[in-house]
């Protein structure tokens, strides 16, 4: 029986969103559906990117827009990342007040010189589609949910007087003062208000539309701009733009609507988005949420993440376990995000109108991240969902005038944030795992071209050479890792089309890793284009040495295409699992990761970063050496250290839901360390059973027998019956059904997975 239609659990009740909204989760708390364009978050300062022209190291804090040990709220917007560690968006942002009207959001120091709101965690709530907090300043209760393209507002208004609601068209996450490029808004009648917002920044070119609807009149309102020095402003001087007056424009508003209401009235406001038009934002309201029935439209979205929950079933060994897991799966499900109107239309790289013709166009790809284990989760819970996020890299192609696929980008903008060209590895697993199966040349031509564009990020010296130079381009070694990797990717794609001679070429570059090996230390380390080492090294530092967020230490096992003949390389298995050993036990002083903002303390074992990807396969590359039991306890290990339920309970930045997906495939008992192979390795999974409700109606299940907290390692594992001797299985295993068991024992089996 197909899962779609078996009796569903309200898995939501164990999701926790408030979990990584402390120190450096950067995830956000509020209201939005699976992969939702809109995600309807408090924010809780109004920290600026840029302090006297040089950049605040504090605004890092606020790439969700969200701090957990913060005492005051701003406002509720309704864009965010999730987990990210850069940021942007925020945009709309809208704050019920009552009594005297102020436009300032104040500080926190002094709350009262502004429209934010004090608050207690005491009288705040977080869960899937909902959040509601009271605003201890003006009794006010604030509820929100969403639709995938409407955030929906719901105030209690204890005292009705004087009851205003705020738009701030100038706030944003990542905010400086030349931000908004533009900004307009009409008030089209006593309950619509329309407009759009464009922003530079991180996407130097943003533009977003919004519909504003109220259930309740506009009785009167207004706007103040900030920074109105235009030089020319043709004749609007004419009219007195500030109070009801129904259209204005500039580069720094705040509105305000004021309403007639008495104690205990409710008012309900709909905000819809668009990347296109306000016709088209009205359009997505109208169909998404036609009525003002907030429990339903509340209860629709419940349902709408119980129908994602519900595609793994798992049985636990502690309750808190099944908190961690099912956040874990909704942090996963959080994006990539829906970017086009009901309609199909959407804005594309080139500034133009497309519409989305077959399929659901997506945007924001943390590539980097996410490339890892999130997209090939995908290829096993959502792979409908992924073949349409292969398609929009593809239309992002296209559209692209150099032409390349995304490296990080987000709303029609390419960011060119972080290294590789991980768009190829997404692709390729797709294609390889039998996710895409159309459309294969173009997708094959346009990771071959994005991997030949010679001007970016040292592909030209790295094609040339067979390594990049660190007096060429900086972060190099990991960049040549990072390119070998994904070259490998293609070439399994190109395999898999039948494009052989593509095949070879990369295959062949593949190989540069070995470029970058230095057999005297035993480290990848930094070369300069005269081929000589960089001198000054020091494996256990990140700036200067050639990496980017990560040490020589960690990097240097960064070959997952070809685990095996790196441990050859490194000396063999004895003295390969004697240097990873030492990873989990040696000491990472402060000072080396002092000044990284993606690294903190919580998120390092030993000299082990889990709190930030490019180690996310290290622990199963013990599957490659004679000693494959060794990664069951630091498995196990690292799920309980770096994943706990509380605000703080993220070791890292999630990094849009690829620190989930690795908990999540982990919990499961096997991870896919080389994206675009079919095979999977096994760990130690923490589950005692998991179903797994496969899209094409099949389930899989994983079973555990004598699983308990003092049991980590495993002692056989079985596919359907047969005993495995490797510590592998194939995706083909999990999508045709079946059930995979794993034997646990307190102590190892030494022999497990040999062929004597």
């Amino acid at each position: 029986m197909a899962w779609g239609v078996q009796a569903q659990e309200d898995l939501s009740q164990y999701v926790d969103p408030m979990i990584g909204t402390a120190k450096m989760g950067h995830t956000y708390p509020g209201a939005t559906v699976p992969f939702g364009s809109v995600q309807l978050s408090p924010d809780t300062d109004t920290i600026p990117y840029e302090v006297n022209g040089r950049y605040n190291p504090e605004v890092y804090r606020y790439c969700a827009g969200y701090q957990y040990d913060d005492v005051t709220i701003v406002g509720f917007s309704h864009t965010h990342f999730s987990g990210t560690g850069h940021s942007d968006l925020g945009d709309f942002l809208m704050m019920p007040t009552s009594g005297p009207l102020q436009l300032n959001p104040g500080t926190e120091t002094d709350p009262d010189s502004g429209y934010r709101s004090r608050f207690s965690h005491d009288r705040e709530n977080a869960s899937p589609a909902y959040y509601q907090v009271e605003l201890d300043d003006y009794g006010i209760n604030a509820e929100l949910t969403a639709t995938t393209r409407v955030g929906v507002h719901r105030y209690t208004f204890s005292e009705g007087e004087d009851a205003h609601v705020i738009l701030d068209l100038m706030s944003g996450i990542y905010n400086y003062d030349d931000k908004n490029v533009w900004t307009f808004m009409r008030v089209e009648n006593d309950t619509l208000v329309t407009g759009f917002r464009e922003t530079t920044g991180w996407a130097r070119t943003r533009k977003v539309f919004f519909a504003l609807s109220f259930d309740k009149p506009i009785a009167k309102y207004g706007n103040q701009k900030y920074d109105d020095k235009q030089a020319y402003r043709g004749f609007w001087g004419r009219f007195n733009e500030s109070e009801n007056f129904p259209e204005i424009a500039g580069r720094k508003i705040r509105a305000y609507f004021d309403f007639d209401l008495e104690d205990g009235d409710e008012l309900i406001a709909k905000l819809a988005i668009s990347p296109v038009s306000t016709e088209g934002a009205i359009k997505n309201m109208q169909e998404e949420t036609p009525g003002w029935d907030f429990d339903a439209i509340h209860q629709a979205g419940v349902d709408s993440w119980n129908k994602e929950l519900n595609k793994v079933q798992v049985s636990t060994i502690r309750d808190t376990d099944k908190v961690n897991f099912y956040t874990a799966m909704y942090h996963a499900f959080l994006g990539p995000t829906v970017y086009g109107d009901v309609d199909g239309k959407y804005r594309g790289l080139d500034m133009n109108i497309h519409e989305a013709e077959g399929f659901t166009n997506y945007t924001s790809f943390s590539l980097w991240d996410t490339y890892r284990a999130l997209h090939p989760l995908f290829n096993v819970l959502q792979p409908a969902r992924n073949r349409d996020m292969v398609k929009s890299m593809l239309a992002h192609f296209d559209q692209s005038v150099h032409p390349m696929l995304p490296i990080w980008s987000h709303y029609a903008n390419e960011n060119w944030c972080m290294i590789g060209y991980h768009s190829a590895s997404v692709i390729a697993d797709a294609v390889v795992k039998g996710t895409v199966t159309s459309d294969l040349d173009h997708a094959l031509n346009a990771s071959v071209t994005t991997a030949k564009t010679a001007y970016f990020d040292g592909i030209g010296a790295y094609m040339e050479k067979g390594y990049v130079p660190e007096d060429v381009s900086g972060a190099s070694v990991s960049k040549t890792l990072e390119y070998a990797y994904d070259d490998w990717a293609i070439a399994q794609m190109a395999t898999k089309i039948g494009r052989e001679e593509i095949a070879q070429e990369f295959a062949d570059r593949a190989g540069n890793y070995k470029n970058v090996f230095d057999h005297q230390s035993g480290f990848m380390r930094p070369k300069l284009k005269n081929g000589a080492w960089k001198q000054g090294f020091d494996p256990l530092d990140t700036h200067g040495q050639g990496f980017i967020e990560g040490n020589a230490w960690n990097y240097s096992l960064y070959v997952p295409h070809a685990p095996k003949e790196m441990i050859g390389m490194m000396g063999g298995d004895t003295r390969f699992v004697e240097h990873l050993d030492s990873l989990f036990s040696m000491d990472l002083p402060d000072r080396y990761f002092a000044n990284t903002e993606d690294i903190s303390r919580e998120g390092i074992i030993g000299n082990y970063v889990h709190g930030n990807e490019p180690s996310h396969h290290v622990v199963y590359l013990y599957n490659w050496t004679d000693q494959a039991w060794k990664s069951q306890d630091k498995i196990r290990m690292i799920l309980r250290a770096m994943y706990q339920t509380g605000a703080d309970g993220l070791g890292g930045n999630d990094d849009f839901g690829q620190m989930s997906a690795w908990y999540l495939f982990s919990a499961l008992g096997f991870y896919p360390v080389a994206p675009g192979s079919v095979d999977y390795a096994l760990g130690s999974p923490l589950v005692k059973e998991a179903t797994i409700n496969l899209e094409n109606g099949n389930t899989f299940t994983v079973e555990a027998q004598n699983q308990s907290e003092e049991n980590v390692y495993v002692s056989k594992v079985l596919l359907n019956g047969e005993v495995l001797s490797e510590p592998f299985i194939q995706h083909a295993d999990i999508i045709k059904g079946g059930k995979l068991t794993f034997i646990m024992k307190r102590r190892p089996n030494k022999k497990i997975f040999s062929k004597d």
